[in-house]
């Protein structure tokens, strides 16, 4: 009866260890549990630095779309910039890379670092806005420049024929008489063209008086031609012409013998001899 009792007493001992063991077992994690804890949480940061890296190639790569979208209109008004001026094409090639170098040798330096190279676009982008800067203004000077050989009277108001009447004191073809003629006479075949001899604004289109069919052009700065004597006038009044624009053809209406066009050049409201111009 002891006996019994005692294997009892052990076995219920002996299932009481067992439980206590297995539940204290239980209660804590097991190696393989940790190490995947771990490895998921160096998983997620992994995504949050390649994700963060991502944001900053697609910052890089924005900044530098839009540098190179400042080198290209770069490009193009250098280009229109040598044009203007008349330099040489080889001189100033902006299709092609400056020529560069040095004696640093690339592989003894250490690779750039994210900032660093921030650093050098943000450098980059200030010398790029201020070069852009300083071609507008110059771009905008050798437009007053060319503007301001465009509207200087220069050249014949006809492709050919010859000059058949001088500036000044004459005989007069219809009295005979000393009388003053304020233009020159340019002789032409009927209905060829005639020219602006600089870019301006038509002031006047049509017929007056002696002056038959005449083109009167403003150039600014005090500075008006007339085109006289024509067939037809082809513009009209607040017209902008450009020099060797064709503004009528040649006629002889009004006070005219033959076919040709009475050029006159008026500065500050006198009319002052057109050699000058036409030479």
């Amino acid at each position: 009866m002891i006996a019994a009792s005692v294997v009892a007493f052990a076995l219920v001992f002996s299932a009481g260890l067992v439980a206590g063991r297995m539940m204290q077992s239980a209660s804590k994690p097991e190696p393989f549990a940790e190490l995947r804890d771990a490895l998921e949480a160096q998983h997620q940061e992994v995504e949050y630095i390649r994700e963060q890296a991502g944001r900053d190639v697609d910052a890089l790569a924005i900044r530098v779309g839009q540098l190179s979208a400042h080198v290209i209109r770069l490009d193009a008004l250098g280009q229109r910039l040598v044009t203007m001026a008349g330099l040489d094409d080889g001189e100033f090639n902006f299709g092609s890379t400056p020529p560069q170098g040095g004696p640093d040798d690339v592989e003894l330096g250490a690779s750039l670092q994210s900032g660093e190279i921030t650093e050098l676009l943000d450098e980059l982008q200030h010398q790029i806005e201020d070069r852009s800067r300083q071609l507008d203004v110059l771009e905008a000077l050798l437009g007053s420049r060319r503007l301001s050989q465009e509207v200087r009277p220069e050249g014949r108001p006809v492709r050919g024929g010859w000059m058949s009447s001088g500036y000044g004191y004459r005989a007069d073809p219809f009295t005979g008489k000393r009388a003053f003629h304020g233009g020159l006479d340019f002789v032409s075949p009927k209905g060829s063209d005639v020219l602006a001899v600089a870019a301006g604004v038509v002031t006047f289109s049509g017929r007056r008086g002696n002056y038959g069919n005449m083109v009167e052009i403003d150039h600014g700065d005090g500075l008006v031609t007339r085109y006289a004597h024509n067939k037809d006038n082809l513009v009209s009044a607040g017209t902008f012409v450009k020099k060797g624009d064709v503004i009528g053809l040649v006629g002889s209406t009004g006070r005219s013998t033959a076919p040709h066009v009475h050029l006159e050049v008026i500065q500050n409201g006198r009319t002052v001899n057109p050699r000058q111009f036409v030479q």
